[in-house]
């Protein structure tokens, strides 16, 4: 018997533990930019500690650039829960009805996850260039702001194709999951 049978039901693994779906651009971009910028801000925080402790003053660079790499982390893991279909949604009407139901309400919500961040994607280029043209500068230690804003863009797009990349799954395939 393994351990998996031996244990209580609330103990087993859950079931969003399977095997991700495979993709054409491999998924371990998302996994390995979420390890490194997790441990940046490890890193970061620590080495703003022990300034702090041992002098009784601190980093001024930490705290703008921890909150950087929270932004960029949260949009990291957004592309890489598109990419495996584990965003939010509202179960009791994806999961329902018949597989052709269920295939579409997924098809339109990666279809509109796709739209969401293309738009996003292309207004904040706007914001990079305003930063640029006018020589904005960050509040804390004074670097060009468009060093942080270039970001958005640039992983929105991301998100963007990874979203229609599920769409273009969904469309061709099975829903994951779905049992009829």
């Amino acid at each position: 018997m393994s351990s998996i049978e031996s244990k209580p039901p609330e103990l087993a693994p859950a079931a969003s533990a399977e095997a991700d779906e495979p993709t054409r651009v491999p998924l371990a971009i998302e996994d390995w930019l979420t390890v490194l910028i997790m441990a940046a801000l490890a890193l970061i925080t620590f080495a703003n500690v022990l300034v702090r402790y041992f002098t009784s003053s601190s980093f001024a660079w930490t705290e703008e650039f921890s909150v950087f790499l929270m932004i960029v982390l949260a949009l990291v893991a957004g592309s890489g829960a598109v990419a495996r279909d584990r965003h939010i949604r509202i179960e009791y009407f994806s999961d329902s009805g018949s597989m052709a139901r269920r295939r579409g309400l997924a098809c339109f919500g990666a279809l509109m996850v796709a739209l969401l961040f293309g738009l996003i994607a292309v207004l904040s280029v706007r914001v990079v260039w305003d930063d640029y043209r006018f020589g904005e500068t960050s509040p804390g230690i004074g670097v060009p702001q468009w060093w942080y804003s270039m970001w958005m863009p640039i992983i929105s797009l991301a998100i963007a194709l990874r979203a229609f990349g599920l769409f273009l799954r969904r469309l061709r395939g099975v829903v994951p999951g779905a049992s009829e």
